[in-house]
């Protein structure tokens, strides 16, 4: 673990949750001037850097922005939102599950927002919460985030379920996950962290997602568009903003109604 992933979790665990990011944000901010350049732009910070820094198990070059943390998923989404979405113009009420820093730390100051943040660990979060037991009446929120979260839930027909009941009639949801292969894959009996990091690639993901993700939404009453957003993008832009990996398909946003 380097020194730095160190700091921020030492941040996590004993600053105040109302000044973490900005501690962080600080520290980075200062870093990220020995990275300034003109190759990469972060649409998040709006930062211009001669490169990203790895990230990844298997460290995937110019992955991560130097200044506010964001990876390729959390680029994409924000593009996203701003391209494809009124998310930064409408009146909405906010339910953002597992709160990403680079990102809650703009949404939370968002005028037109009434923005929530939950997880069921990170000390971050405005709210501490588990996704398959959601304490807010039906028909609650606008807009639902959840990004890369389901594939650690073990019930998670429970969890797509509350999402869709807090989401308001004509709502909308964007819900995130690495799809891996055809068919999702699990079993019960695979349990430790050593079986996980073998079958699904990580010691605390519960399955590998397939193309059948979008049945999943369905089932709990999504109507699903998978959006080819990703697709209509030029190489120069995803290059430029990094927003997938290098030498990795173009995945699809997952853009889930309630009718």
């Amino acid at each position: 673990m380097s020194m730095m992933r160190l700091f921020d979790i030492l941040v996590k665990a004993f600053v105040p949750k109302n000044y973490i990011d900005r501690v962080i944000y600080s520290k980075n901010y200062i870093l990220s001037l020995g990275y300034i350049g003109k190759s990469f732009e972060c649409p998040i910070c709006k930062g211009h850097f001669r490169k990203f820094l790895p990230w990844g198990r298997i460290q995937r070059k110019n992955a991560m922005c130097p200044r506010c943390n964001s990876l390729e998923r959390h680029r994409l989404i924000f593009r996203y939102l701003q391209d494809r979405t009124d998310f930064f113009k409408s009146n909405l009420k906010i339910l953002h599950f597992a709160p990403e820093l680079c990102l809650q730390g703009i949404f939370k100051l968002l005028p037109n927002l009434e923005y929530i943040s939950a997880d069921l660990n990170d000390p971050s979060a405005k709210m501490k919460m588990d996704i398959t037991d959601i304490r807010f009446d039906d028909n609650t929120f606008d807009c639902v985030l959840c990004s890369h979260v389901l594939e650690h839930v073990v019930d998670d027909h429970k969890a797509m379920r509350e999402l869709y009941r807090v989401l308001k009639p004509k709502g909308w949801a964007i819900l995130q996950v690495p799809i891996m292969s055809e068919r999702t894959f699990e079993a019960e009996t695979i349990k430790s962290p050593e079986q996980r990091l073998k079958y699904f690639g990580q010691e605390d993901h519960v399955r590998i997602y397939g193309l059948d993700y979008k049945n999943r939404l369905e089932n709990a009453g999504f109507i699903v568009k998978l959006d080819p957003y990703l697709h209509e993008q030029s190489d120069d832009i995803i290059n430029r903003y990094r927003l997938v990996p290098e030498n990795e398909p173009k995945d699809y946003i997952y853009f889930c109604f309630k009718p």
